[in-house]
């Protein structure tokens, strides 16, 4: 997102920020006061209007859609009778900014199960006839809304409103209007009150909505109907009101110019595939274009032309076309003529591809030391155009050559191939395992790097990530994430690496010349950049245990040095790392998607927040990340939750579009940069969000004893990992963070 749309959408975020402002400065509603003595001891009882919320963020459980004026209870129950079982908090706030609604209502009440009132909040308002917005203020349950439609306290509202239209113009002695003649619709209703007005020209135009006066300036005869529909749905009878326009006098006798284009693919003789569409236009210097009309064939009837005409029909087509002017001359006719014919069969079918495993096996079917995966792909349509495999669930990589894995353990390897028109097969995949067979030890690779393409630092060569003779791939023998004490190491370094791998044929000489540039233009080893990256965790049982899980869910260590949520311990939780706060930094990890059947895990990453043990304003620990840090949410579900992999969660949306998203089961590198108010994030190397917190803000206003300088959110803080619940099961592993 750019910083222009980043200013356009200031205006939003205040918005909901000042909602929660007012939460917090006390604008919630207590428990309902005593009712005051009625006047009458035979006085009707006070109206009750309830709304209910559970876990979901989309929208409330109940909510009334309609009442009547004047003194109303209002009752909001957030709780676990209600069907909430995550402690998740809603708003039920009255919209006083719309002009579109009423604005009489500052209504704010804050409900959790948690509170003092266990989530069920009442208030005494005043209801004017109308409609009211209300909407849950929280950033991420902007879909939780609705209207309620206030009557009359009479009763309902049954009774549509009524409208007038009035004619006016010059008018010659026949009464018609010469020129062009303006029609003014009028609509009143006096129980809930006009909502829109609409018109429509003719016996069948379409209804439009009706916002000033209509000009009709075509000269003949028309009709122009009307209606209304009040605040309470009740949509009048159409009336109408005809009338006549006539030229003005002119000595005008000079027909109009028209002409015709023809429009769409063709194919190598200039015949139209599946449709043609025929665009008229016409001009007139005197009195003007009345209208344009045309006709199909040689033959067919004139039809009033109203926009371009498809015309879908195989064969050989003429369309015929003339227009009117004011004054009353008719163009000669002229014509357009073409053929359409069907377009060639597409190829539809992907490729078939399939995959031979070799090696020498042991008596259980395992592989010694080594297997080797050959992918075959053919396609009798357009022709193979790529073939791609992915290793244990990683990325997809370009296949060119026989994949050599000698890493023991348990392997899987998925593969498919695209044509030239564009389909892509299904993923087939196989597996294997590989054992120590006493022969060729483990490939000793710095560190485990399988993104697609060579990167030093934040610059992208875009030079494949191959794997080498040694059996590392390129990124994981230069190494770019070490502690290196000079930037001139640095580059000694990447020179060696590049000579090596010149000699041994995996890269030519300008892709030689691209790594190269790129370590030049890494900075890395220069005075702000000398500190590497930091393991936070590795997959050992070691720095596995120096995190800390508060709140709900957990995590479990697996044997392939990666962690799993857990499917059995339910609940909203964070796994934070205690031991250091960080201002700017980079912090790196991989995760994957683990959610069963055809769901998405729903997880992130929190950075910048507080220490959550003994929080002054808060008192569950994992609350402390959501509302005084920033999360950079992970879900690669298209629909539910709006803010998407790379989401800045509550203030920043992203889609999936521009995220490269992968299968499920797929690992995935994530790169989140924070610098000053800046946040960056990468996946899978592609940039795909930039957010400038200008204000310094969160979920939450800022503390008076807040860090940072000029009333920003934390310049500094933790990092932590977001887990969802049993369902949302999501896997990170070689998680590292490098000050900035």
């Amino acid at each position: 997102m750019t910083r222009t749309a980043h200013r356009r959408a200031a205006p939003r975020l205040w918005t909901a920020l000042l909602g929660t402002l007012l939460m917090l400065a006390g604008l919630t509603s207590a428990p309902a006061a005593a009712a005051p003595a009625a006047a009458e001891p035979a006085a009707a009882a006070q109206q009750v209007l309830t709304w209910t919320a559970d876990d979901d963020i989309n929208h409330y459980t109940s909510a009334p859609t309609t009442a009547v004026a004047g003194p109303t209870t209002i009752v909001f129950e957030n709780s676990a009778a209600t069907g909430n079982t995550t402690g998740m908090p809603h708003t039920l706030t009255f919209d006083v900014s719309d002009p579109q609604y009423n604005n009489d209502v500052p209504l704010n009440i804050l409900a959790n199960p948690s509170d003092a009132n266990g989530g069920k909040h009442t208030a005494e308002v005043t209801l004017s006839p109308g409609r009211y917005r209300y909407y849950c203020t929280i950033p991420g349950h902007g879909q939780m809304q609705g209207v309620l439609v206030v009557t009359e306290g009479g009763g309902e509202d049954t009774t549509a409103p009524t409208t007038t239209a009035t004619v006016d113009g010059t008018r010659n002695a026949d009464g018609a209007y010469v020129g062009q003649a303006t029609v003014t619709v009028t609509a009143e209703d006096e129980g809930s009150g006009v909502d829109t007005v609409e018109f429509a020209l003719g016996a069948d135009g379409e209804w439009q909505p009706y916002t000033q006066p209509v000009v009709v300036d075509q000269v003949g005869e028309h009709t122009l109907r009307h209606r209304a529909t009040d605040r309470a749905g009740n949509v009048s009878e159409p009336d109408s009101v005809g009338f006549t326009v006539t030229a003005p006098p002119t000595d005008d006798q000079d027909p109009s110019e028209t002409s015709a284009t023809v429009s769409g693919e063709k194919d190598a003789d200039g015949n139209y595939l599946s449709m043609a569409t025929v665009t008229v236009t016409a001009s007139d210097t005197g009195s003007g274009v009345n209208t344009i009309e045309y006709a199909r064939g040689t033959d067919g009837a004139w039809q009033p032309y109203n926009g371009p005409v498809m015309i879908h029909q195989v064969g050989a087509h003429t369309v015929r076309y003339r227009a009117t002017d004011r004054a009353g001359n008719v163009s000669p006719v002229a014509s357009v003529t073409f053929t359409v014919v069907e377009p060639p069969a597409e190829d539809t079918e992907p490729p078939r591809v399939t995959v031979e495993v070799t090696g020498s096996k042991d008596a259980a079917g395992a592989y010694l030391d080594r297997a080797e995966v050959t992918v075959k792909a053919t396609d009798t349509g357009s022709g193979v155009k790529t073939v791609e495999y992915s290793l244990d669930a990683g990325p997809y990589l370009e296949y060119t050559a026989p994949v050599v894995v000698d890493r023991v353990g348990r392997h899987t390897v998925a593969y498919r191939a695209t044509d030239n028109a564009g389909n892509t097969s299904q993923a087939g995949q196989t597996a294997f395992t590989v054992v120590r067979g006493g022969g060729v030890p483990a490939p000793g690779c710095a560190e485990f790097d399988e993104r697609r393409t060579v990167q030093v630092g934040t610059v992208d060569t875009g030079v494949p990530n191959r794997i080498t003779d040694n059996r590392c791939r390129i990124n994981e023998r230069i190494e770019d994430e070490r502690d290196w004490t000079s930037h001139a190491l640095f580059l000694k370094h990447v020179d060696a690496v590049l000579a090596a791998l010149r000699s041994e044929g995996v890269i030519d000489e300008r892709e030689r010349g691209l790594i190269a540039q790129a370590a030049r233009d890494s900075g890395i080893g220069t005075p702000g950049q000398s500190e590497g990256y930091r393991k936070l965790f590795d997959g050992t049982r070691a720095s596995f245990e120096k995190w800390q899980q508060v709140g709900g869910g957990a995590f479990t260590l697996n044997d392939d040095g990666s962690m799993t949520s857990s499917t059995t311990t339910a609940g909203m939780g964070m796994l934070w790392f205690p031991e250091r706060r960080w201002d700017d930094f980079s912090l790196k990890f991989q995760w994957r998607d683990d959610a069963p059947g055809t769901g998405n895990a729903n997880a992130g990453a929190f950075v910048r927040f507080p220490q959550p043990h003994g929080h002054p304003e808060e008192s569950r620990p994992e609350w402390v990340a959501i509302k005084y840090g920033h999360e950079v949410q992970i879900l690669d579900r298209p629909d539910g939750d709006m803010y998407k992999t790379g989401s800045v969660y509550g203030f920043d949306r992203v889609g999936l579009g521009g995220s490269g998203v992968t299968p499920k089961g797929t690992w995935n590198d994530y790169e989140i940069q924070v610098v000053g108010q800046r946040y960056t994030v990468y996946r899978n190397g592609v940039l795909i969000n930039e957010f400038d917190n200008v204000r310094g803000q969160s979920f939450f206003p800022a503390r008076a004893d807040d860090p940072g300088t000029d009333g920003r959110r934390y310049a500094s803080g933790y990092v932590g990992l977001q887990v969802h619940g049993t369902t949302d099961v999501i896997s990170y592993r070689d998680i590292r963070v490098k000050p900035l």
